[in-house]
C-alpha cells in the first residue's frame, strides 16, 4: 500500500508548486506539511517522492523559459561546432550552468546520508527558515542592482550555484532565496538574479528528481501518487514563476523576511509543545 495518497499528493504537489521558486523554501514547506498529515518526514519513500515531484516543479521552468532555453542550447551547439561562435555569451552562460551544477551534485552526492538522516530534521528546517532570513535580508542592503543579465560572468554562476548548497544541507534556508541573494550580493539585479536563480535550477532539480525515482517507486509509494503530485506542482509553479518575476522586478525580500521569520518561530512552538515530531 502507498505511504501517501492520492489527495495526500495533490496538497503536496500545490505546496511544492507554490514554494519551490519563491525564496521560503520548499523542502522546508513540504516537511511541515507532512508533519501536519501524519507523513513520515524522514521516510525513505517519502523524500524520494518530495524531489521527484520537483519534477513537475521544474517543468513548469523548462515551459516557461522554452524560448531561452532554446536560445541557449542553439548557441552551445554552434559554439561546438565553430570555435568562432565560442565568444558568444550565451555559450559561454550554458557552459557555466554546467559548470556551477557540478559543487552540488558533489556536495549532495557525499552527504546523501546526513541529509536523509539528521539534517531532516523539522527543528533544523525552523532554523535554517530564520537564518535564510538573516541571509535574504542583508541580500536586500548589500545589493546594488547595476549588473543586467548581459553582464553576468562565470564567477557569478559558480558562486550562485555554490550556493545552493546550504538549501541542500539546510532544508528550510531555500535553494532560489540563497541564488537570488547571491545574485543581488554580487550586484545583479532582481530580475537578473531570478533568472539566473531559474536557470541554475534546472539541472540540479531534473538530475535530483529523476535519481531518486528508482526509491520513491521502490520504496511504497505508488505510481498513481507520483503522477498526480508532479502534474499538479507543475500547473501551480508554472503560475507562480509567471508571479514571482512580476513581483520581484517592483519589491524588496521584505514580504518574504517576514513571513519566514513567523514561520520558523512558529514551527519551533509547535516542536518545543509536541504538536509535531521533529
Amino acid at each position: 500500500m502507498s505511504s501517501i495518497s492520492i489527495g495526500q499528493a495533490v496538497i503536496l504537489g500545490i505546496v511544492e508548486g507554490v514554494t519551490e521558486f519563491l525564496p521560503v523554501s520548499s523542502t522546508g514547506h513540504l516537511k511541515i506539511t507532512e508533519g501536519l498529515m501524519g507523513i513520515q518526514v524522514d521516510d525513505r519513500a517519502v523524500v524520494a517522492f518530495t524531489a521527484v515531484i520537483q519534477v513537475g516543479a521544474i517543468a513548469a521552468v523548462f515551459v516557461y523559459f522554452r524560448s531561452d532555453i532554446v536560445r541557449f542550447l542553439t548557441a552551445w551547439v554552434r559554439g561546438l561546432r565553430n570555435p568562432e561562435l565560442r565568444q558568444d555569451h550565451d555559450y559561454k552562460f550554458t557552459w557555466w550552468v554546467i559548470w556551477a551544477t557540478i559543487p552540488i551534485v558533489i556536495v549532495g552526492l557525499a552527504a546523501k546520508p546526513l541529509i536523509e538522516g539528521t539534517l531532516a530534521s523539522l527543528w533544523v528546517v525552523a532554523g535554517s527558515l530564520i537564518a535564510g532570513s538573516g541571509v535574504m535580508w542583508a541580500a536586500d542592503q548589500m545589493g546594488r542592482h547595476r549588473r543586467s543579465e548581459a553582464d553576468t560572468t562565470f564567477k557569478d554562476a559558480m558562486l550562485v550555484g555554490s550556493s545552493q548548497i546550504l538549501a541542500l544541507l539546510f532544508p528550510g534556508f531555500s535553494r532560489s532565496g540563497a541564488t537570488m541573494s547571491t545574485g543581488l550580493i554580487l550586484g545583479l539585479d532582481r530580475v537578473a538574479a531570478t533568472r539566473l536563480s531559474f536557470f541554475l535550477g534546472l539541472p540540479a532539480l531534473t538530475g535530483a528528481g529523476v535519481y531518486e525515482l528508482k526509491d520513491a517507486v521502490g520504496g511504497g509509494v505508488d505510481v498513481a501518487p507520483l503522477v498526480v503530485g508532479t502534474l499538479v506542482s507543475f500547473a501551480v509553479a508554472y503560475a507562480s514563476i509567471a508571479w514571482l518575476l512580476k513581483y520581484i522586478a517592483r519589491h524588496t525580500f521584505t514580504a518574504f523576511v517576514v513571513y519566514r521569520l513567523v514561520i520558523g518561530v512558529l514551527l519551533f512552538a509547535l516542536l518545543g509543545a509536541g504538536v509535531l515530531g521533529a
